[in-house]
């Protein structure tokens, strides 16, 4: 079930995720509803206190799309209609929520790399840890940098609730419309937990292996070499989770987790046909280098207590680290030559990110004694973050390492008023930003083949600490004149940094000073939305319309080679969406639609005035989502059909062969339960449509390898047991 909120923008509120010791999503209310604690928001409030747009997918849901696409980010971009289609890939450069980047997180930890983005960020566990998904939308500085489009944060599973041993475990095989060798793969997932009085601990690993992606037409779905397949793949992801009460309310809590993705390299790119339709396709053999990849190893303490002073006190330390090696692509990509170590035109490399970052975050909530209609927050967060990103076959440095470092105090106000008829939200969080480069010498690639990128030449670039202080504000009021009834406004500013690794790589002018050039500013974006909701008795709906401005904002543009630039320019963007639920009279039964519309601009010429449409690459497109589910006894099931609509990009800078022709798919699941386990079969693209993802259909039309077909009917058997 997903359940759709109000929700505060609290840009600095308290820390409350369940792998911090706090209860689950839904604690019982004095009048027997569910009363909904939304984590990500960072506060204990219940969730008709905050005023914005919330989406909580359960475990059920999650679980159930998990069986029919296989990950956490297609799960979310499936069930939001304001989140772009995903490539399918192991890349999500490109997928947004309502036009600008989503942060991912897990447990609150950030999980990006924004100065240099490699796009991994929504592949860094496996959904088989994860208890629920928060997407929080709109602008925000929740977990600081990079919430400009919202935040998805990944709940992982909580302590066990009963003594001794428990536990669950899932088998999956999926295969190909025609069942083929090749498009085989298979999951064995297993966690154990134990709880002997104040100690509990949770351990567990998942194991996948992904076979080959084949289309509507039965034909191989191209190889992305470059920026790497969850096709042709292993992975392997691991969790602990080791928990002591040291009071009735006090709580320490250790969570660690690794996740590694490992293309095989079994199958080499074969050029489509972009003007005659043809897609890109996949055949036998060994691509250069060594296979894209990803890994992320991630650790987290924690302490809280919810009756400290009478207030929820949290406090976390992290470490996070992450390596991603990009793949190598058939001819030598031009960036990267060098004559000085091999002639122009014969040299291959590859690239890695590399990026390290830890951090702290506490806070204090309490109500005012004698005035417990005002909720106040205060808190303090810190960042660093290191990246780089190498050259592995020649040791170069693409982009230099790069240091971050955020420091961030906070505060926020909830005011209740008239028994709960009227709330008012405020408060502001304060960012003091720095970020080091030392000294460097760009790549000495110039153009060889007539063909951007003559982008670098190998010049001198003094290294410096431009830095940055901000103080994000937001405001927001509830009113709320009959239970389950409420309409809402909100205001509140979100930052992150341009892909700094983009920018300075691609420096080609002599005498540049990093302290003095100005593109590193960070791009402040704004979220003012109105809204309304009801829920009451079978009725479920939502309907709220935003929009967002940034001044500075960041549009990426792709060159011939298909490697993106960071453009700088004003972007503004609006958009409706609606949501809409009804528990039918059929017991069990639930139809739900979902709709938004989205419109995004920039300013291409300079005038302050924005006038091109984003594209494909920076936008989603408008969609429609169906779907009926149904759920009693035994007896799980659903369906759903996503309508992706057409769309034509106008403005100064546009090309008619990246308009977008549309596509719709339906998914099928159904799962029953019996003494032995749960079996499930899930049924992707269920009709074996035919058609060239959005990113493809969207970017690049000269670029024959760039015409990715979507996955084809896909099936999936499951078996999960819990003991």
């Amino acid at each position: 079930m997903i359940r759709k909120f109000a929700v505060a923008m609290l840009l600095g509120t308290a820390l409350s995720t369940p792998a911090l010791g706090q209860p689950g999503n839904a604690n019982a209310a004095p009048d027997g509803e569910d009363t909904i604690v939304v984590t990500a928001a960072r506060s204990i409030l219940p969730a008709n206190a905050l005023p914005l747009t919330i989406d909580v997918i359960g475990k059920e849901a999650l679980d159930q799309q998990l069986a029919i696409s296989g990950s956490v980010t297609d799960a979310v971009a499936t069930l939001t209609p304001s989140f772009s289609p995903t490539r399918q890939k192991l890349s999500g450069a490109g997928e947004t929520l309502r036009g600008r980047s989503p942060l991912y997180a897990i447990n609150g930890i950030p999980q990006s790399t924004p100065l240099r983005d490699g796009s991994r960020d929504g592949f860094t566990i496996d959904g088989f840890f994860i208890d629920r998904v928060e997407v929080i939308f709109g602008s925000n500085a929740l977990q600081g940098i990079g919430g400009t489009g919202g935040i998805v944060n990944q709940v992982t599973v909580g302590a066990p609730a009963e003594e001794g041993l428990s536990g669950r475990t899932l088998l999956q095989a999926t295969a190909d419309n025609d069942f083929s060798r090749a498009g085989m793969g298979g999951k064995v997932a297993g966690l154990v937990q134990y709880k002997a009085g104040r100690f509990d601990a949770s351990v567990g690993a998942a194991w996948e292996r992904r076979g080959v992606f084949f289309d509507g037409e039965g034909r191989p779905v191209g190889i992305n070499l470059t920026q790497g397949e969850t096709q042709d793949s292993e992975t392997l992801s691991l969790f602990g989770r080791f928990g002591y009460a040291v009071t009735d309310t006090m709580r320490l809590d250790l969570i660690a987790s690794r996740f590694e993705l490992k293309g095989d390299g079994d199958y080499a790119a074969v050029a489509g046909d972009k003007d005659a339709g043809l897609p890109t396709s996949a055949e036998r053999g060994t691509p250069p280098g060594a296979p894209a990849q990803g890994r992320t190893e991630s650790v987290a303490l924690s302490l809280t207590d919810s009756d400290l002073g009478g207030g929820n006190f949290v406090s976390q330390i992290f470490w996070n680290r992450s390596r991603d090696t990009f793949g190598g692509e058939p001819n030598p990509i031009a960036s990267f030559q060098d004559p000085a170590i091999a002639p122009v035109g014969t040299l291959f490399d590859q690239s890695q990110n590399r990026s390290r970052k830890y951090g702290g975050k506490i806070s204090y909530e309490r109500a005012v004694p004698g005035f417990e209609a005002l909720t106040l927050i205060a808190g303090f967060d810190a960042l660093w973050d290191s990246t780089e990103q190498r050259l592995i076959a020649t040791d170069r440095a693409w982009v230099p390492p790069t240091d971050f470092r955020s420091l961030a105090p906070f505060g926020q106000a909830n005011l209740e008023l008239a028994g709960g008829l009227v709330r008012l939200a405020g408060g502001a969080r304060y960012e003091n930003v720095k970020i080091s480069i030392a000294d460097y010498h760009t790549l000495a690639a110039t153009t060889y083949d007539g063909s951007d990128p003559a982008t670098y030449g190998g010049v001198d670039v003094a290294g410096g600490s431009p830095s940055f202080d901000d103080l994000l504000l937001n405001g927001g009021v509830i009113v709320e004149p009959l239970a389950g009834i409420r309409a809402y406004a909100s205001y509140a500013e979100g930052y992150t940094v341009p892909d700094v690794g983009r920018i300075t790589r691609a420096v080609a002018d002599t005498g540049v000073d990093v302290d003095d050039f100005l593109d590193i500013s960070p791009i402040v974006s704004n979220n003012r939305e109105i809204g309304v909701e009801v829920k009451r008795g079978p009725l479920d709906a939502s309907a709220s319309y935003f929009w967002s401005t940034s001044k500075n904002g960041q549009r990426l543009r792709a060159g011939s080679d298909g490697i993106f630039t960071v453009v700088r320019e004003r972007v503004e963007i609006e958009g409706l969406e609606i949501n809409l639920a009804v528990r039918m009279p059929i017991d069990g039964l639930t139809l739900s639609t979902g709709y938004a519309h989205i419109k995004g601009r920039s300013d291409t010429d300079g005038d302050d005035v924005v006038d091109t449409d984003l594209d494909g690459a920076n936008i989603s497109p408008d969609r429609l989502n169906l779907a009926a589910a149904y759920a009693n006894g035994p007896v799980s099931a659903r369906i759903q059909t996503q309508f992706y609509l057409a769309r034509s990009f106008r403005g100064l800078v546009r090309d008619p062969r990246n308009d977008f022709e549309g596509y719709n798919l339906t998914d099928a699941f159904i799962r029953y339960q019996t003494s032995l386990g749960g079996v499930s079969l899930s049924v992707q693209n269920l009709f074996d449509k035919q058609y060239i993802s959005y990113a493809s259909d969207t970017q690049r039309p000269t670029d024959d390898f760039f015409n990715f077909a979507g996955r084809g009917r896909t099936f999936t058997l499951g078996w999960d047991y819990r003991f």
